[in-house]
């Protein structure tokens, strides 16, 4: 009987044993070429051609556009450019949105027809509906709130105006989340509101315009004398509704919020109000 020795050497005798492979003229029968390989020869260049073909394949498919048509393919940069492609369309679509408004409303004024706020219709849905998420408040804000009205309800002090001065009721300017707070020290002698493109702005007290111009610094600004020496100033608008010399109503509309041209910052409307040469802090007067 064999062993397994004898049956491994006869294996290799076997993958040793080399072949000649000729190739000959069919006319003559004269010999053009030829080549002398073994089995493990077959084998060794076999398995090295696949392993160079799977290679260039693999290099194929990770760097050229090929990965994409391949069936189960996610690509990571892939999702992330449509993603991309899509905010910019949708970007603008909304800016178009914007301008086609903007020149309806611009046509209206030059036809001398009478000019109802126009910027609520440019509310965006999507937005609204995340500042109601956020602003939502949570249960223990609810209990605190009711409790301070209960306290505060019949408290006359806060409302009790100096002698000889008026009470002064505020509106908010515009509607947003505060993004930036009053610091004289730091010299921030207002606020910065976070708010969508294209808000209105109004007036927070009934006054006349003092100046209404355009700065490098901060855009559009329209500043408003009141009554007991208030000054309102709004900074970063893209346009204005009223000029130096008119009179406004409390709660007005005087001009729409837009990007700040200088400085990049994004939406960000800008309040001061000041009262004898002083910066006042817009959050002890108006509720925001």
């Amino acid at each position: 009987m064999s062993t397994t020795s004898d049956r491994w050497r006869l294996f290799l005798q076997k993958m040793r044993f080399k072949y000649r492979l000729s190739v000959l003229n069919e006319n003559t029968l004269e010999e053009t070429w030829h080549v002398r390989l073994s089995r493990f020869r077959v084998y060794m260049y076999v398995s090295l051609f696949l392993l160079v073909t799977f290679v260039l394949l693999t290099i194929l498919i990770i760097y050229t556009p090929i990965k994409y048509y391949l069936p189960g393919y996610n690509g990571i940069d892939g999702r992330s450019d449509i993603i991309g492609k899509s905010m910019q369309v949708d970007s603008l679509l909304t800016q178009m949105n914007y301008q086609s408004t903007y020149l309806e409303v611009l046509k209206t004024i030059i036809s001398g027809e009478t000019v109802d706020d126009p910027s609520v219709s440019t509310d965006t849905i999507g937005l609204k509906e995340r500042a109601e998420i956020i602003m939502e408040k949570s249960k223990a804000e609810k209990e605190f709130a009711d409790e301070y009205e209960k306290q505060e309800k019949y408290n006359l002090y806060t409302l009790a105006p100096k002698e000889g001065e008026s009470v002064q009721v505020f509106f908010k300017p515009v509607k947003g989340v505060i993004s930036s707070e009053f610091d004289a020290k730091e010299q921030r002698f207002g606020i910065s509101v976070l708010t969508s493109f294209n808000e209105s702005v109004v007036s927070v007290l009934p006054g006349t315009v003092v100046f209404a111009g355009f700065t490098l610094e901060h855009g559009w600004i329209i500043t408003i004398q009141h009554n007991n020496d208030y000054i309102s100033v709004y900074k970063n608008n893209i346009s204005l509704l009223r000029k130096s010399g008119d009179q406004v109503k409390a709660g007005e509309v005087i001009a729409f919020t837009g990007d700040d041209p200088a400085k990049k910052s994004g939406r960000h409307f800008q309040f001061e109000l000041w009262k004898l040469g002083h910066p006042v802090n817009p959050e002890e007067v108006i509720i925001f």
